[in-house]
């Protein structure tokens, strides 16, 4: 390079506080360093940045856009620094993040949000997956933290969500016609959507699977759309319908008893105490318990 970050620096504070005696005493550097420096900047790159109008440094056409690519560097070289320093601590350059399907999404996103704060040099790889897709990640060592209904037998693991599960149908669909309330012998007669385990090594579904009509899906969209459409019944985590049943899109499907499904999900922290400090942070957010 021709030039130096600390030439960028300087050229930076003049336009910054508006002149050379102005950036002096904002940087702690002397008005001639800051002179030489950023006449030299000119100098080097062969294009006027500046130019001087009483005590006031004003931005030429070519300045303004080489501010912009200049302030781009000097962010860039801030961002290595700031790595450099989190790796010297021993904080990790990504985390693997595994959860299941079903976690609320409007719980997640504060979650990340806060991380990002916390860590914003750290990398988040995120893996959604349903019911057994999370144990084979675990199990191929691809995930650092995993979210999931099911864990493997003698891993610690702490509870963090329960969800509800509603069934539910369009609202003209047959399940709402019938004057009363359904039986589980009515829901056997239709047809039934279901979400398929995303584990290469399973061919389990998810949820109720007691109608003798079902489609399979992979992904919680598709049932969704199915479900809208009036194709469908389905049991559906409460959090991805609510907002369809108050626009009513969807209706709850009235049964003769309690139709209300719970399932736990249950936090892992794949390395334990060896675990990073970002990893821990991240699962201590899930927790209620990050500080």
């Amino acid at each position: 390079m021709k030039t130096t970050l600390e030439q960028w620096r300087m050229f930076k504070a003049v336009v910054d506080h508006g002149g050379y005696t102005q950036a002096s005493e904002a940087i702690h550097k002397s008005q001639s360093t800051i002179s030489y420096g950023v006449h030299k900047l000119q100098q080097q790159l062969g294009v006027q940045l500046l130019e001087v109008e009483g005590r006031k440094a004003l931005l030429t056409a070519h300045g303004k856009i080489m501010l912009q690519r200049g302030e781009q560097l000097l962010e860039q070289a801030d961002n290595l620094d700031r790595l450099a320093a989190s790796l010297e601590q021993g904080v990790e350059p990504s985390v693997r993040l595994a959860i299941d399907m079903i976690y609320p999404h409007p719980a997640l996103m504060p979650v990340l949000e806060a991380f990002a704060g916390q860590y914003p040099d750290t990398r988040i790889e995120l893996d959604e997956f349903v019911l057994g897709g999370g144990l084979e990640l675990l199990s191929e060592g691809k995930a650092d933290l995993l979210i999931s209904t099911v864990v493997p037998s003698g891993t610690p693991h702490q509870h963090i969500e329960r969800v509800r599960f509603l069934p539910v149908s369009h609202p003209q669909h047959p399940l709402q016609q019938l004057g009363r309330p359904a039986s589980y012998n009515d829901l056997s007669q239709q047809r039934q959507v279901v979400v398929k385990d995303s584990a290469r090594k399973s061919n389990r579904d998810g949820g109720w699977l007691g109608a003798n009509q079902r489609w399979t899906v992979s992904h919680a969209s598709t049932s969704l759309n199915i479900i809208r459409r009036g194709l469908a019944f389905a049991w559906l985590p409460q959090h991805w319908i609510e907002d369809d049943l108050q626009q009513g899109l969807l209706a709850e499907i009235p049964l003769d008893q309690d139709a209300s499904r719970y399932i736990d999900l249950y936090l892992v922290l794949a390395g334990g105490d060896s675990a990073g400090p970002a990893c821990r942070y991240l699962a201590g957010l899930f927790a209620g318990s990050a500080q």
